[in-house]
């Protein structure tokens, strides 16, 4: 949970992230971008800012912003009624990413997870993205990502993005933001 003032300032925040990595923001989506702290309290830990350009039933463009360090849990996106879950591109396009993903693990991870959850991290094949470096997750995929030292702006093209159905390893996450 989150209060609004903390809010309004993870906005401004955010804004700031932007305008690093050269991204024009209008006001109006200035007002847009979520805060999502996955119901555990821990913002500086596990959570993102995110704005949603589009979203409709073919396709979903939004921009991720990571503060330094911070991590998205582990997670995936299912099918729904018949149709393959979110298939999605990251794109970083200022600092540094890491995600991860099935596959061989790493040997020397450049991440950890948040200590208290790191017991639901699962995946540890690690892609590394630097500006103008793109990955692309199928549906149905485990994986998780973390800042590097300095945070980073994602840009995100999906499938449709039903985010609200994603299967989190952590069952203590809740997707909604509560701001109190």
């Amino acid at each position: 949970m989150i209060t609004r003032h903390e809010l309004t300032q993870r906005q401004t925040e955010a804004l700031a992230y932007f305008q690093r990595a050269g991204a024009f923001i209008t006001p109006a989506e200035q007002l847009r971008i979520e805060i999502a702290d996955f119901g555990l309290s821990d913002f500086a830990h596990s959570g993102l800012g995110l704005l949603v350009y589009v979203n409709t039933a073919r396709c979903c463009a939004k921009d991720l912003i990571l503060w330094p360090r911070q991590t998205c849990p582990e997670h995936k996106h299912p099918s729904l009624g018949g149709t393959p879950g979110k298939e999605e591109t990251f794109r970083c396009r200022w600092g540094k990413v890491y995600l991860y993903v099935e596959g061989p693990p790493a040997p020397q991870p450049s991440c950890r997870p948040p200590p208290d959850r790191a017991a639901t991290y699962t995946v540890w094949h690690e892609i590394a993205l630097s500006p103008g470096e793109q990955y692309t997750i199928q549906p149905d995929t485990l994986h998780w990502f973390q800042a590097g030292e300095l945070g980073a702006v994602v840009s995100e093209f999906s499938t449709h993005s039903a985010d609200e159905h994603d299967i989190f390893t952590d069952p203590a996450i809740g997707r909604a933001t509560k701001i109190a």
